[in-house]
């Protein structure tokens, strides 16, 4: 099954929701960057809660996820835009520590239970809109649900599980984002209450073959969802030869004048998709042309 998300309605449009499968896009993220269980699963739950969070966004809009906890992980840091295209990056990708006491694979224990959650939304305006707020959890998905309540002041429930093989290959990922609209009826908030209570973890439903129309149903109850639309999701980077070649001419005459003296080349690798990029000496004179 190719990784796609469903934007929906549920109970009388009074909720909307969102799910997804992401199996197959953090398996892409676990393969460039060779990342361990723990880490991968905690990647794997940053890309899905913001590939949901990028679907909320409207034409070339995108959103930045900082996740800058106190654990042996690092910086957690995810891009996503609005066309379900997302990337994503650890500090320490070979960060694995031993089973919770649950015996699953411990986020908490890598991300950590102090610092920050920040989102950047780029809407096309003068300035960026920035929210923060502090982690709360360290399992990701409660950290989401408070930074939606608190700095978006919109009460949500938000679910992302990664599911990791043995071998490190991911098994299962994907999630759910569920929010009231302005104006729900207690009642609503009651039933939906309810049910989050009786749920699966998502991972487990993801793995059980589950589709994120049926995720959604699980959720919310059968009958109760309208589903709206469809996105496909995949690992997508923007970086390239030109791009970082452009950062380097930013770099100015001196330093480009000591890459061509020292080392007659240069190589730059993008965090976000390990892609090298080699410039040989005439391009750096080029550049240097450029920079004067």
């Amino acid at each position: 099954m190719k990784d796609y998300m469903v934007r929906a309605l549920a109970y009388n449009d009074q909720i909307r929701a969102y799910a997804v499968n992401t199996t197959a896009t953090v398996q892409e993220a676990q393969d460039r960057h060779y990342t361990w269980p723990t880490a991968s699963a905690a990647l794997g739950r940053a890309m899905t809660a913001g590939v949901m969070m990028g679907a909320m966004l409207k034409g070339d809009n995108h959103l930045t996820v900082k996740i800058e906890g106190n654990g042996p992980l690092g910086v957690i840091l995810v891009d996503s835009n609005a066309k379900g295209e997302v990337r994503g990056y650890v500090t320490n990708p070979q960060t694995h520590v031993e089973l919770n006491e649950q015996g699953k694979l411990d986020v908490r224990g890598i991300v950590g239970t102090e610092g920050t959650l920040t989102v950047v939304k780029d809407l096309g305006m003068r300035e960026n809109f920035t929210g923060q707020v502090p982690i709360v959890s360290g399992e990701l998905g409660e950290d989401f649900t408070y930074y939606f309540a608190s700095s978006e002041q919109v009460p949500s429930s938000v679910g992302v599980g990664v599911l990791v093989n043995p071998d490190n290959t991911i098994l299962a990922a994907g999630g759910f984002i569920i929010q009231l609209m302005p104006g729900a009826e207690e009642s609503t908030v009651d039933a939906l209450e309810q049910r989050l209570g009786m749920i699966p973890p998502v991972s487990k439903m993801i793995q059980e073959g589950l589709s994120p129309e049926q995720i959604l149903e699980t959720v919310l109850g059968e009958g109760n969802v309208r589903v709206l639309d469809s996105l496909p999701v995949s690992f997508s980077c923007n970086c390239s030869k030109d791009r970082f070649g452009a950062a380097i001419i930013g770099l100015g005459k001196d330093e480009i004048e000591a890459m061509i003296e020292e080392d007659g080349k240069a190589e730059a690798q993008c965090h976000f998709c390990h892609e090298k990029y080699e410039y040989s000496k005439g391009e750096l004179e080029e550049f240097l042309e450029e920079a004067k």
